[in-house]
C-alpha cells in the first residue's frame, strides 16, 4: 500500500511538473521568445512522446512564427508536421483531433478540416473550452477565416471558463477581425481580461493597440509603456510599441524600443522586423548590414533584396561599393520576385543605380519602365528622366520629359536651366530658351548663369545688335559678380563675355560712351592680358 501511494505521489508530481513545463513554453511562444520555447517543446516531446497536446502546441509555436515572418513556408511546413504528428500518437486526444483538422485547414481542405473540429468538439460534449479556443483560433489566424463560427465558440468557451484569459483575448481578436473600423465590442472583451487579471501585460497592449488603431498615440503609448512597467520581459510591448513609434514618425524611439526587444527575442524573425523598422525610419546607412548579418544566417526573401537596393541609393554615404551592392541586390530581386509583386518603385531604383553608376542608358531604360507602370510616377521621374537624356545630349527627350513634369509638377530652378539648354543646343528654339531661362532667374534672381544664357538665347534673335536684345542680361551678370570672384572658375570667361558685349555697346550704339567702355574692357584685360580683342580696342581708343 505505502509503494502504491509512493507511485502515485511521483505520478502526480511528473504531471503537474510537465503542465507547468508545457505552461511556461505556451508562455514563452506568446512572449515571442521563440528559439527559448524550441527548447521546451523539444524536451517535452522526449519525456511524453506519446502526448498530443504538446505536439499541438508544438505546432502553434511555428505557426506563430510563420505569421510573423509573412507566413513563411519553412515554419508552416514544421507547424504542419507538428499538427500531424499529434493526431498520429495520440489520435484520441480531443486537441490531436484539433491539431489533424487544423493541418487540413491551412492546407485549404477545408471541408475536411471542419470535420475534424466537429469530431473534437463533440468529443467533449462541447464541454472543453480549451478544445473550443483552440478551434476558434484556427478560424481566427488561418488565411481562410470564418469569423462567425470563431465567435461563436469562443462565446461558449468564455461560458465554461469565464476566468481564463485566453478565451476573452481571443473573442476581442475575432470582434476586431470582423468589424476593424469599430473597436467598441473588442474592447468589452479585452477590457474583461483586465478584471480577471488587471496586471496582464496581454490585455494591456490589446488595448493600446485599439488606440493606436484610433490615431490616438498618446494613449496608446500610455498602456504600451504600462504593459512594460509591469513586465520588462513581455517583448511583444516593446515591439508594438516600437511600430506605434515609426507610425507616429519618431523613428529614433521606434529603434530604441526595437533594441529593447531584441535584447530579449534575438531570433532571425525579430531581427528581420527590426531592419524593417530601420527601413521605414530611413536609416539607409544601417539596413545594408543588418540584412548582410541575416542573409549569411540563411535567412532571405525578395523584400530584403529591395530594402538593399533603395537602402543604396537613399544611404547619405552612398559609394561605388555600396552602388554595386544595390546593382547584384536589384539582379536577385528581380530574379525572385514574382512579376505581379513588382512596383513602379523597383524599376525607379533600379533605374537610380544604373544611373549613380554611370549607366545613363541603362538607366533611362528602368525609369521609364517605371513610369509605364504609373502615371504618377511618369510625372515624379520625368525630371530624373530628363536630367539623363540631357547627360547624353538627347535634347529632343529632354524637352519631352521636362515638359511633362512642368505641366505636372512644375519644374526646379535647376530642371528650367537645363529646359533651356535643350531648347538651345536642339532645336535651337530660341524663343522656347529664353522663356525657360526667364523662369530660371525669376526663381534664382541672384544666379548670374541665368542672365547669361537669357543673353546667349538672345544674340540669334538680334544678329546685328540692332536692338542689343542681350544688354539688360549682361549688366545683371556683371552686377552679381564681386570683383573679387572674377577670376574664379568659370566666372572669369562669362563676366569677359559680358564685358566684351557691353564695351560693344558703349562703342557701336546710340549711347555711344568711351569712358564707359573702356571700363568694361578694362575688366577684360585685367582678366587676360592676352586677349586680343581688349588690345584692338585699346589701340584704337588709347589707353
Amino acid at each position: 500500500m505505502k509503494k502504491y501511494v509512493i507511485f502515485a505521489c511521483a505520478v502526480a508530481v511528473s504531471q503537474l511538473l510537465s503542465a507547468q513545463t508545457l505552461k511556461d513554453a505556451i508562455y514563452k511562444t506568446d512572449n515571442e521568445r521563440f528559439s527559448d520555447a524550441v527548447i521546451d517543446f523539444s524536451n517535452l516531446a522526449k519525456q511524453e512522446s506519446t502526448n498530443g497536446t504538446n505536439y499541438f502546441y508544438f505546432g502553434e509555436l511555428y505557426f506563430e512564427r510563420g505569421l510573423m515572418s509573412k507566413n513563411d513556408k519553412v515554419y508552416l511546413d514544421s507547424a504542419l508536421l507538428f499538427w500531424e504528428k499529434a493526431y498520429f500518437v495520440d489520435p484520441t486526444n480531443p486537441i490531436s483531433l484539433v491539431a489533424k483538422g487544423k493541418a487540413l485547414w491551412v492546407k485549404g481542405q477545408t471541408d475536411s478540416g471542419k470535420q475534424e473540429f466537429l469530431k473534437a468538439a463533440t468529443s467533449t460534449k462541447n464541454k472543453n473550452a480549451e478544445v473550443l479556443r483552440a478551434i476558434a483560433e484556427t478560424y481566427i489566424d488561418a488565411e481562410k477565416q470564418n469569423l462567425d463560427e470563431a465567435i461563436l465558440l469562443l462565446e461558449t468557451a468564455v461560458k465554461l471558463d469565464p476566468k481564463n484569459e485566453d478565451g476573452h483575448l481571443l473573442l476581442g481578436d475575432a470582434l476586431l477581425e470582423k468589424t476593424p473600423q469599430n473597436g467598441s465590442p473588442a474592447i468589452k472583451s479585452y477590457n474583461k481580461v483586465l478584471e480577471i487579471n488587471p496586471k496582464s501585460p496581454r490585455g494591456i497592449v490589446r488595448v493600446a493597440k485599439l488606440y493606436q488603431r484610433a490615431q490616438n498615440f498618446e494613449e496608446a503609448n500610455k498602456y504600451y509603456q504600462q504593459a512594460k512597467d509591469i513586465d520588462a520581459t513581455y517583448a511583444p510591448a516593446y515591439r508594438e510599441n516600437a511600430e506605434l513609434n515609426m507610425l507616429f514618425k519618431q523613428s529614433a524611439k521606434a529603434i530604441e524600443n526595437w533594441k529593447k526587444y531584441l535584447e530579449l527575442n534575438n531570433s532571425q524573425e525579430a531581427r528581420y522586423r527590426f531592419v524593417t523598422a530601420l527601413f521605414n525610419g530611413k536609416q539607409y546607412c544601417d539596413v545594408i548590414p543588418e540584412i548582410e548579418n541575416l542573409q549569411r544566417q540563411g535567412f532571405t526573401n525578395f523584400y530584403m533584396e529591395r530594402m538593399i537596393s533603395y537602402s543604396a541609393v537613399d544611404c547619405a554615404q552612398s559609394d561605388a561599393a555600396l552602388v554595386q551592392k544595390g546593382l547584384q541586390a536589384s539582379d536577385r530581386f528581380f530574379s525572385l520576385v514574382p512579376q505581379e509583386k513588382i512596383i513602379f518603385m523597383d524599376y525607379k531604383y533600379r533605374g537610380l543605380l544604373y544611373s549613380k553608376n554611370n549607366q545613363d542608358s541603362l538607366a533611362i531604360v528602368e525609369l521609364e519602365k517605371a513610369s509605364s507602370l504609373d502615371a504618377e510616377a511618369a510625372k515624379e521621374l520625368s525630371g530624373d528622366i530628363g536630367r539623363l537624356y540631357m547627360k547624353l545630349k538627347k535634347y529632343e527627350k529632354v524637352i519631352e520629359a521636362y515638359s511633362l513634369k512642368k505641366s505636372a509638377l512644375g519644374l526646379s530652378a535647376t530642371e528650367y536651366f537645363e529646359l533651356g539648354r535643350a531648347y538651345f543646343f536642339g532645336p535651337k528654339n530660341f524663343m522656347s530658351a529664353d522663356s525657360a531661362f526667364a523662369k530660371l532667374v525669376e526663381l534664382s534672381p541672384t544666379y548670374a548663369p541665368g542672365y547669361l544664357w537669357r543673353a546667349r538665347s538672345s544674340y540669334p534673335l538680334d544678329p546685328t545688335k540692332e536692338k542689343w536684345l542681350a544688354k539688360p542680361y549682361l549688366e545683371e551678370v556683371y552686377k552679381l559678380v564681386k570683383p573679387e570672384e572674377r577670376a574664379v572658375g568659370p566666372n572669369k570667361a562669362m563676366v569677359m563675355e559680358a564685358c566684351k558685349y557691353l564695351g560693344d555697346y558703349y562703342i557701336n550704339s546710340i549711347e555711344k560712351d568711351i569712358a564707359k567702355a573702356k571700363e568694361y574692357w578694362n575688366v577684360v584685360k585685367e582678366l587676360d592680358p592676352a586677349d586680343k580683342q581688349a588690345a584692338a580696342f585699346f589701340k584704337a581708343n588709347g589707353n
